[in-house]
């Protein structure tokens, strides 16, 4: 008798712990439409929580995201190809989304967030440790969120499904389209993922170039070029692994812009000078843009840059396709005058995950 009560009083158990948790699995909305709209529809008049989707555009290349703050919309491209579109929600007054060159950093499905008193935030791509994502959310037709991109759930899935880790993501306020171009030469691009803020050169006088891969022996590569700084900094998933010095010639300003890598390298050894040929590009505008007279994103405007050639071979070495640099014609310091610009993001805390977000 004692045992069949005992049994009563698990499966209760059981049966209550199972609503209790079918009742958190509804308590998650769902936000905007359920499917795309038609493919004819043009996207500058999509409606609040509407999105277009036509992933089978391209199914093989990198996939890129551009935000637009302005028109408080997202677009999808992969290998340059447009295959999505979504209406978002950014930052409000007070937590705004901050603009830059991001990647994803993180991926979950289900996520509630540790600072904002649990609120659900399903299919969460992060692009920094210090609480901003992409995530299905709310979205009024204007920026309402604490600084995160939202959009519609069903949009936030099909994305979350089809981006790969270290996605670039570039938020800024008004949208850029891909560009193919072909480089140069004097670097092929690598992904943007980690990285500590540049506040200090530790190059000797004399010193040209340092290259410590061994400092990070794998993981993904993040470059950030700056002319301001005449400097080219490497990092290997958050570890600074080289940094040289590097020359732009003339001083009209080049153009912040990301590039990343559609295509290549060969599979044919080029001990020398890289063959522009075997590499294509994706360029985007990026924030803080300085394009003026003179000022353009070119083949021209990049043959300005001049690396040392050693250094060159040594990054080809550790290529992936799929990745981002990003120039900028700033001084990558912590007293830069200016707006800030997001560039890269710090590993997250080495005592645990990152609590924010």
């Amino acid at each position: 008798m004692a045992r069949n009560t005992l049994l009563l009083a698990l499966a209760r158990g059981m049966l209550i712990m199972g609503l209790l948790g079918t009742a958190h699995a509804d308590s998650v909305p769902f936000w905007g439409a359920k499917a795309s709209v038609s493919i004819d529809t043009p996207i500058d008049q999509l409606k609040k929580g509407q999105f277009l989707w036509i992933g089978n555009a391209a199914t093989v290349g990198p996939v890129v995201m551009v935000v637009s703050l302005t028109e408080q919309r997202a677009y999808v491209y992969r290998n340059g190809v447009l295959i999505g579109a979504t209406t978002v929600s950014t930052g409000r007054p007070g937590h705004l989304t901050p603009t830059g060159v991001f990647t994803v950093l993180q991926k979950q499905k289900e996520h509630r967030s540790t600072i904002y008193d649990g609120a659900p935030m399903p299919y969460m791509e992060r692009l920094t440790w210090g609480g901003v994502a992409l995530h299905a959310g709310g979205l009024p037709g204007y920026p309402e969120s604490h600084g995160c991109v939202h959009l519609p759930s069903e949009f936030a899935k099909l994305l979350f499904d089809t981006s790969p880790m270290g996605m670039t993501v570039v938020v800024a306020n008004d949208a850029t389209e891909p560009q193919r171009v072909a480089h140069p030469g004097y670097l092929a691009p690598v992904s943007f993922h980690g990285g500590a803020p540049i506040a200090r050169d530790p190059l000797a006088p004399t010193q040209v170039e340092r290259w410590q891969p061994d400092l990070s022996p794998s993981g993904p590569v993040s470059i950030v070029l700056s002319q301001g700084s005449r400097r080219i900094v490497v990092y290997r998933n958050g570890v600074e692994i080289g940094r040289a010095r590097l020359q732009v010639v003339g001083d009209e300003p080049l153009a912040s812009h990301a590039l990343v890598l559609a295509e290549g390298p060969s599979d044919t050894p080029d001990p020398y000078v890289p063959d522009p040929s075997k590499y294509r590009w994706l360029l985007l505008a990026a924030p803080g843009d300085v394009v003026k007279a003179g000022s353009e994103i070119s083949a021209g405007a990049l043959a300005r840059i001049r690396v040392p050639p050693e250094f060159v071979r040594q990054v080809n070495s550790i290529l992936t396709m799929g990745s981002t640099v990003f120039v900028t014609p700033a001084a990558l310091s912590p007293d830069n005058s200016g707006a800030i610009v997001q560039v890269v993001d710090a590993d997250p805390p080495a005592d645990g995950p990152p609590s924010k977000l």
